[in-house]
């Protein structure tokens, strides 16, 4: 009785699998390099091995069961479709002033205006800006929030004493 190798048996794969450890790893990255489209991305043995174990049985479960894994990437994708994009921790809502709003901040003794402008940019000393925050940071002279330093953000940290605030 013969058998056939070109398909793999779940024995086959196991062994397979277990020899894997033993296999010198430019071996595997030979194996690597048929299994995947991509480089061989660290020579971490450990990580390449599990990877390699990993779609040896994938490709084993889709030529014995390729409806499973049709049925499961469909509700995969079902599920993406319902849910909505994580939303940036710590960030409040984006503040959308009208045309010709004056924010005022006193800071180091002197009041700064700043007016927004109909096309989006704002307007400080005469001169246009793309952004509060570049404001912020010419007023303060370090790395400020624009909408944290004009108070625009629900929660913005207090300045400390002796920031001359």
């Amino acid at each position: 009785m013969t058998t056939s190798t070109s398909r793999p048996t779940k024995s086959s794969i196991a062994a397979r699998v277990a020899r894997l450890p033993d296999t010198p790893f430019a071996e595997l990255k030979i194996l690597w390099s048929q299994l995947f489209d991509i480089p061989l991305p660290t020579h971490n043995r450990s990580y390449v091995e599990r990877r390699i174990a990993f779609r040896l049985q994938e490709l084993e479960m889709a030529q014995k069961q390729p409806q499973l894994l049709a049925s499961n990437k469909m509700r995969i994708d079902a599920l993406l479709e319902q849910i909505k994009p994580a939303q940036k921790a710590g960030r409040g809502e984006l503040v959308r002033l009208a045309p010709g709003t004056v924010l005022t901040r006193d800071f180091m003794g002197q009041t700064h205006c700043v007016v927004a402008m109909p096309n989006g940019e704002f307007e400080y000393n005469g001169k246009p800006y793309t952004s509060l925050t570049a404001i912020a940071c010419e007023i303060a002279g370090t790395r400020w929030s624009g909408p944290a330093f004009f108070g625009l953000r629900d929660g913005a940290k207090k300045p400390r004493k002796g920031t001359g605030v």
